[in-house]
């Protein structure tokens, strides 16, 4: 399954059914008055987000929804049935916006949560409603009112607890493919994710979700590379964990140019509670370990962790203290009910290639 975090969708809901115009006519009756029903009421369009979707592909092939036209009323008072429904299912982390990709029409975050998009047409009157004590036999009925139309889009948000940044070849996949079972593409020449991966990490029997999105570049946030277009993914993240390769000629410029972007790209992310961690310690040893170490400390203004996927130094203590910044934050109550559902999203999408 491959990876959408956004869709354009074309929505309509359903028409009202017209009233009809009818009389009973019935033997020995002379006068059997109006006797035609109502329309029915068109259907609605509703959007519901429900687990086990980590993914807007399903919207790649079918862009266009429309629901059901109400059923027109018929005689002996015989109403039209409402016309059915369409409902879009997405995946928890789903924003809805107007055809402008800016105006917020709904922000989906937990699974059940449903919206209406658009409204049914109600159905017309049929002509026994017009009866009155001086019209006692109308001729006429009303038509259905037409159902709307509009065009959407759909924004997926990954919901994660902790989220991993850095610039391309910083060892994000291969961290999170250390410490969770997400099986992002990892080699041994450089190259950059192309799609945001998301995986459960453990640590002292304690579960939460990280979010590895694609690497940075400078200029992202003015559509260099590709951008800052999975920015979004981090964005409901309670931490971050900076990632700055050892293998950087230059580990303070590394770590500024992320936050560089961090901070143009806004909606609060660069004001997260933020790890630094030099990465691929591996890689290096002695003197020159310390040079780097001491290069990002005084970048960053923290002391950093030193990591190695490879050797496993380091990753046990990062991963404590995410967990320990993620409980001061959310308060030890959030987690039991989340983690269900997020290890159901994680693996679907680990296994989905992502």
């Amino acid at each position: 399954m491959k990876f959408l975090d956004q869709a354009k969708v074309y929505v309509r809901s359903g028409d009202g059914g017209a009233g009809s115009v009818s009389f009973r006519r019935e033997k020995f009756i002379e006068f059997g008055g109006p006797d035609g029903g109502d329309g029915g009421r068109g259907g609605d369009v509703w959007i519901e987000t429900v687990a086990g979707l980590n993914t807007l592909i399903d919207y790649r092939y079918q862009q266009h929804f429309k629901a059901k036209t109400g059923t027109h009323g018929m005689g002996r008072n015989r109403n039209g049935a409402r016309g059915a429904d369409v409902v879009l299912k997405v995946p928890a982390g789903t924003q809805v916006f107007a055809e402008d990709n800016e105006t917020l029409i709904c922000d989906l975050t937990t699974i059940g949560e449903t919206h209406k998009i658009a409204a049914g047409g109600n159905g017309g009157f049929g002509n026994a409603y017009f009866k009155s004590s001086v019209n006692q036999a109308p001729r006429h009925a009303n038509p259905g009112l037409p159902g709307q139309e509009l065009t959407i889009w759909l924004r997926l948000k990954l919901i994660a607890d902790a989220g991993l940044v850095g610039l391309p070849n910083a060892g994000k996949s291969t961290f999170l493919a250390s410490v969770t079972r997400a099986r992002p593409k990892i080699a041994d020449y450089p190259f950059t994710t192309l799609h945001p991966g998301l995986g459960v990490a453990k640590v002292d029997d304690a579960e939460f979700v990280i979010a590895d999105i694609p690497g940075l570049i400078e200029g992202a946030h003015e559509g260099v590379g590709i951008g800052d277009r999975f920015l979004g993914h981090v964005e409901r993240t309670s931490i971050l964990l900076h990632l700055v390769s050892a293998m950087e000629e230059d580990v303070g410029k590394a770590y500024r140019t992320v936050r560089r972007e961090l901070e143009a790209y806004g909606h609060g992310i660069a004001e997260k509670p933020e790890i630094v961690a030099l990465s691929q310690i591996d890689t290096l040893a002695g003197e020159a370990r310390a040079e780097k170490m001491a290069e990002l400390r005084d970048a960053a203004e923290v002391e950093p962790l030193a990591l190695s996927a490879v050797s496993g130094e380091g990753m046990t203590e990062a991963l404590r203290r995410m967990r320990a910044e993620i409980v001061g934050l959310n308060g030890p109550g959030d987690d039991e009910g989340e983690d269900g559902v997020s290890l159901g999203r994680a693996g679907d999408l680990a296994e989905g290639g992502a």
